[in-house]
Parts: C-alpha cells; sequence; structure tokens
C-alpha cells in the first residue's frame, strides 16, 4: 500500500476511510451487524398496527422513487371536517399527485390558511410529529388497500393535491372516486406518515 492512500467502505450516507485496511473491514462489519433491520415477520399485515408507528400498516406504497410504508393513525382525534383552505389562490406547489410530504410542506409554509394540511401537518402520535396531508394518488393507494377494513369514514376525505385556484382533489373512500371539489367545501382529513424499509 503506498503512503496515504485510503481504504473506504460507503454503505448509504455511511463512509469509513482509514489507510489501516484491516480497521475498514472491522468497522464495516460492525456497522453492518449494527444496521436495523426490520424481517419481513415483523411487518404487520394490511390494516393492522404498527406498533410504536402511530397507526396501522396502510400498504408498501411505491412513490416517486424509494417505497415506504403509509401509517395511518386512527381513532376520532385523527380525522377531522375541515375547509382545504386557499379558496380563489393557485399556490405555486402542492400539485403532486403522488409527494403528499413535500405538497403539505407547501401548504404550511404559507401566510394563507390551508386548515386541512395544519391539521395534518400538527398531528402526533407514538412520538412521531412527521404526519401530512396524503396526495391524491396515496389516498386512491389506501381507498384500495384499507377500503374495506374500519380505518377511513365512508365519506370524501381531502388529499393535498391541488387541482386550481378553485378546487382541490378528494377521495371517496368506499367507492374509490377521486373529484375536484371547492376548497371552501368541508371535507373529512386523516394524516398519514411514512415509514421506510
Amino acid at each position: 500500500m503506498q503512503a496515504n492512500q485510503l481504504t473506504t467502505y460507503t454503505r448509504g450516507d455511511l463512509m469509513i476511510s482509514s489507510p489501516d485496511e484491516s480497521v475498514v473491514l472491522k468497522l464495516a462489519s460492525l456497522a453492518i451487524s449494527a444496521a436495523p433491520k426490520v424481517s419481513e415477520s415483523a411487518i404487520p399485515a394490511i390494516g393492522e398496527v404498527w406498533p410504536g408507528e402511530g397507526g396501522v400498516n396502510g400498504g408498501l406504497f411505491q412513490g416517486n422513487g424509494k417505497p415506504y410504508y403509509l401509517i395511518v393513525p386512527t381513532g376520532a382525534d385523527a380525522q377531522a371536517e375541515v375547509e382545504w383552505g386557499g379558496y380563489r389562490e393557485e399556490l405555486d406547489g402542492a400539485e403532486s399527485a403522488h409527494d403528499g410530504l413535500s405538497n403539505t410542506a407547501d401548504l404550511v409554509e404559507t401566510d394563507t390558511a390551508y386548515p386541512a394540511a395544519q391539521f395534518c401537518s400538527s398531528f402526533e402520535r407514538d412520538g412521531h410529529n412527521d404526519f401530512y396531508l396524503m396526495s391524491r394518488r396515496e389516498a386512491s393507494f389506501l381507498e384500495i388497500t384499507l377500503g374495506d377494513k374500519d380505518v377511513f369514514s365512508k365519506d370524501w376525505h381531502w388529499t393535498s393535491t391541488q387541482y386550481s385556484a378553485y378546487n382541490a382533489f378528494n377521495v371517496a373512500f368506499g367507492d374509490g372516486w377521486l373529484y375536484g371539489s371547492g376548497k371552501s367545501s368541508e371535507r373529512l382529513v386523516r394524516p398519514v406518515r411514512r415509514r421506510f424499509i
């Protein structure tokens, strides 16, 4: 080995570098064995409570990149009937069909009141405060995976996906219809969060 030549191990965000290859190998093997792993048997069935995650397993959503499980809280405190907000205003953002997290961030970071997104982003459960208002594709996915279970009320639910200055998308849980409704209308909202594996 030449002087100043490094041996490097990388895995995700982890990088270990040293001129001593044996040190890198030892630290890399420790990092691999210490990495938390979730076995398939530890993942609850769709519709079942995922202990410590803030709700039930809504299924593995493909998203726009890395897949993640959607966690849906249950109970009366996890649902509200509110306006979407921002009627007559077309926000530059909150238009993603699949990324409810970024849509919600766009909505709550403005001066305009968006009650649906604000309710979801302020929700906390099991020590998690990363809940958001689901996008229209996340909502359609959850209507398929959880529609026959007693998780969602069989009614219209807002999504975080804006349609226009006057409308935003909502999904009818129970029959799966997707529709654009007036932002000043009151609909149900339910926060969700992501669980990456």
